[in-house]
Formats: C-alpha cells, sequence, structure tokens
C-alpha cells in the first residue's frame, strides 16, 4: 500500500512580531518656563542676578511676556533674533510686519519689542542729567526746605555725595510724629552702600519750629557717624529744618565730636 507522498510544506504562521509603537520610545513632555527652576525663570533671574546676567533671548522674553502652546517665551526669543541674524542694531531696524511674520509674535508682543527698540536708541541721544553739587549748607538746605518745611510731623532724611559732593539722591529714612521718629544706621548706611556714596548729609525737621538740636539729635549723629567711617563714608553735616530756618551741625562745629 502505498504512503501518501510528503510534501514539504511549513504551516503558515499567524504569529505577529511585536512592532515598535509610539509609545513604545520615552515622551518628552513640553516644559512652560512656570515649570523650570526658579533660576532658570528670566524674570526671577533678573530679581535674583541682576539684569545684567540675562541673555538677549531672556531679556526679549521678559517683554512679550510668554510663547505659544508649543514654545516657550525665551525659545520664540531666539526665533526673533535668528530673524535679525543675532544682532540687535538689525533687530531693531525690524518693522512691525517683519516682527509678525514670526510664527507666534502678534501685533501686540511686535509692539512691545518695538517700543522698547525705540527706548534704547533715544536713550542713546539723551544727555545725563548735570549732578547738583553741594558747596554749602545752605545748598542743602534749599534741597530739603522745599520737602520738610511745612510738614505737621517729623522726617529723617539723608542726601548722597559722591566724591566731587555732587548729588546721587535722596532718600527719606523715617516718619514720625511731631516730637520725633525712630533712626536705623542699618538702613542709613545700606542705602549709602548701594549707591556707592562717599559721602552723606543728614537731614530732618523740627515741626515745632524750634531749630536748636536735642540730645537725641547729637547722639544719632555721632553714632552715624562713626559707622560710616567704618565703610568710608564721610559724614558732612545733619542739617535741621525748622520752618523757614535751619540749623548746620558743620557749621557750628559739632561734627568733630
Amino acid at each position: 500500500m502505498k504512503q501518501p507522498a510528503k510534501t514539504n510544506q511549513h504551516p503558515t504562521s499567524n504569529t505577529q512580531h511585536p512592532t515598535a509603537s509610539a509609545s513604545s520610545f520615552p515622551q518628552y513632555e513640553y516644559l512652560s518656563i512656570k515649570n523650570w527652576s526658579v533660576e532658570d525663570r528670566p524674570r526671577e533671574k533678573l530679581i535674583n542676578k541682576g539684569v545684567n546676567n540675562l541673555s538677549n533671548a531672556e531679556l526679549i522674553a521678559i517683554l512679550i511676556g510668554s510663547g505659544t502652546r508649543n514654545v516657550t517665551a525665551v525659545e520664540l526669543s531666539k526665533s526673533i533674533l535668528r530673524m535679525a541674524d543675532n544682532n540687535l542694531g538689525t533687530l531693531g531696524k525690524s518693522s512691525l510686519n517683519d516682527l509678525m511674520k514670526i510664527k507666534g509674535i502678534g501685533e501686540a508682543k511686535a509692539i512691545t519689542i518695538l517700543a522698547s527698540l525705540e527706548l534704547g536708541r533715544r536713550r542713546n541721544f539723551t544727555e545725563p542729567p548735570e549732578k547738583i553739587k553741594i558747596t554749602s549748607s545752605l545748598d542743602a538746605y534749599n534741597i530739603f526746605q522745599a520737602i520738610l518745611g511745612d510738614l505737621p510731623h517729623e522726617e529723617f532724611w539723608i542726601l548722597l555725595l559722591n566724591r566731587s559732593n555732587k548729588i546721587i539722591d535722596k532718600y527719606r529714612i523715617s516718619q514720625g510724629g511731631i516730637s520725633g521718629t525712630v533712626i536705623d544706621t542699618r538702613l542709613i548706611l545700606k542705602k549709602a552702600l548701594d549707591k556707592l556714596a562717599s559721602g552723606m548729609i543728614l537731614c530732618h525737621n523740627h515741626p515745632s519750629g524750634n531749630k536748636k538740636p536735642s540730645e537725641a539729635d547729637k547722639a544719632i549723629t555721632y553714632k552715624i557717624k562713626k559707622a560710616a567711617m567704618v565703610m568710608d563714608i564721610n559724614l558732612l553735616d545733619h542739617i535741621i529744618v525748622a520752618d523757614k530756618e535751619y540749623f548746620s551741625f558743620a557749621d557750628n562745629d559739632l561734627m568733630r565730636e
């Protein structure tokens, strides 16, 4: 009896080999600036490290405020700079329409950028204001009389000067009642150091109209003078404003104590 011939047929396999799917690859989540570490966010970086430590893209990101759904404000700012070959001078010549051609830059963002560039351009043509030089106690009195002369309460101010006795700035340190105000020496010195002042003049008013310094006035003057000397800051005078009159510690030889 003949056996049926054997064939070399192989059964068809229905087994499917696994294929790579999108879910099998790592997913990279888009991170908005809010999800960045605090020290890397442009606004926080400006506050903590100073404006000089920000890149051009980070500065522009602060101006435009936000990016798009898939692009952060910093990445969008880099696109703006690439359009101008990473040159601020070239960017300054851009028009509203040029900026709006960039995906994610609408009219409001484009206007903000152009306005800031124009301010920078105008700054280059603006002469710095001439600083007033203090040559006598009368110069200091004239500055503070307009501020303190008619007040019903006492205020304490400082006038900060550079090495040429030109005014850097002035600050109100405290405000009190009719008969006095609290003075914080540390706050005064911090203001002077922040402004790199070389000299300083104290000033406060006597609402009573009596220009004569009290023992408390003398004590705080000498305390601040000694503390300022440690920081190499020269306390030049202490002016007391009393209505239309004033008292100068320097003119009355009271700065040597």
